[in-house]
């Protein structure tokens, strides 16, 4: 799409009052209780239902305005990029649990964890925009990575790699530890606090230290997928965008549903590896090689699938996983009756 740069400045103006709403919702000017509040089910549910429908009208308003493909191409990537960012709230549930991030002071963590993965992605949307401008064949390099990331992620979901890694013990937190003494405990939601005469680092800038690795981790792996969907800039950065925000509200929806997506890694590694393909054969069919040439349509149809079954596969293997648990508690029950009869 030809987009005015008035409309850049439009939407990332909008994207900023959005995140200036969100903050809103945590710390209410108008409440009568300070400080920050604890989000329920319920108000998470309306949330991100309604970040949710801003997305969608969004991608409606791209088809007015744009066409058809290019709302295809937003909603391809918007939901690849959306699928990729419940993988990283798992990852931040590690975090915040590995930190013991009180409950009340979650949201804060949260919010700028999503405000540094949105100036990161950009960051990398504008490096990779020029990439594949200057050269086309970044697109071999992009699809072999994907693929690659795609193995990776099934690998590391068999060996358990991501449950078992020390967030609190990683390359970064240990050098900010060597360069400031960190407090024992969180000084509400203060980054550094004074104690005994010396400037110490609270638990609360550790947490943001390793969410923000993480972020970096996450925009190297999403920005090669979207871009192999479209190569249109203002639909990759909307896109990431539109991922993001909302997410804060997912977290705490999902919290509870974190140990019952058993099966999310795998569909994410099929969505990674079809479009790491999607990109090699985009490339040799720039370079003039008679191969099949993949479509938005298609691509949409393959997300959609793959994550729908990959939802409905884990909620029903965590549900037989329950009832099997209640199952051999009844029986363990029975047979102490029949012992004690």
């Amino acid at each position: 799409m030809d987009v005015p740069t008035w409309v850049w400045f439009a939407t990332i103006g909008a994207m900023v009052a959005i995140l200036a709403v969100d903050l809103a919702i945590v710390d209410h000017p108008w409440s009568k209780k300070s400080g920050p509040k604890e989000f329920g089910v319920k108000q998470a549910a309306w949330w991100a239902a309604f970040y949710m429908a801003v997305a969608v009208l969004f991608g409606l308003g791209v088809w007015y305005f744009g066409g058809g493909t290019a709302a295809g191409e937003y909603f391809a990537g918007f939901l690849t990029e959306k699928s990729l960012s419940v993988d990283n709230l798992f990852v931040f549930y590690l975090i915040i649990g590995a930190f013991s991030v009180p409950k009340r002071y979650q949201h804060e963590v949260l919010l700028v964890g999503i405000v540094i993965a949105l100036v990161m992605r950009g960051a990398f949307i504008a490096v990779g925009a020029q990439a594949i401008n200057a050269w086309s064949e970044v697109f071999y390099l992009f699809g072999a990575f994907l693929i690659y990331t795609a193995v990776k992620i099934v690998r590391d979901h068999m060996k358990g790699d991501e449950e078992d890694k020390d967030y609190t013990d990683s390359f970064a937190v240990r050098m900010v530890r060597k360069v400031w003494p960190v407090a024992d405990d969180y000084h509400g939601a203060k980054l550094t606090v004074r104690l005994d005469g010396r400037r110490h680092v609270t638990p609360m800038l550790m947490v943001i230290v390793a969410i923000g690795v993480t972020d970096l981790v996450f925009a190297v792996d999403s920005i090669p997928a979207i871009f192999g969907l479209t190569q249109d800039a203002y639909i990759v950065f909307t896109a990431n965008a539109f991922a993001l925000l909302g997410l804060r509200q997912l977290y705490f929806l999902l919290a509870g549903l974190m140990d019952r997506l058993v099966y999310i890694s795998w569909g994410l590694s099929i969505i990674m590896a079809f479009i790491g393909v999607k990109m090699v054969l985009h490339a040799l069919h720039e370079n003039g090689v008679h191969v099949p040439d993949i479509g938005i349509a298609t691509s949409l149809t393959v997300i959609i699938g793959v994550m729908t079954v990959t939802v409905v596969a884990s909620l029903l293997k965590s549900r037989g996983a329950t009832a099997a648990v209640a199952s051999g508690g009844q029986d363990s029950e029975d047979a102490k009756a029949d012992r004690n009869g």
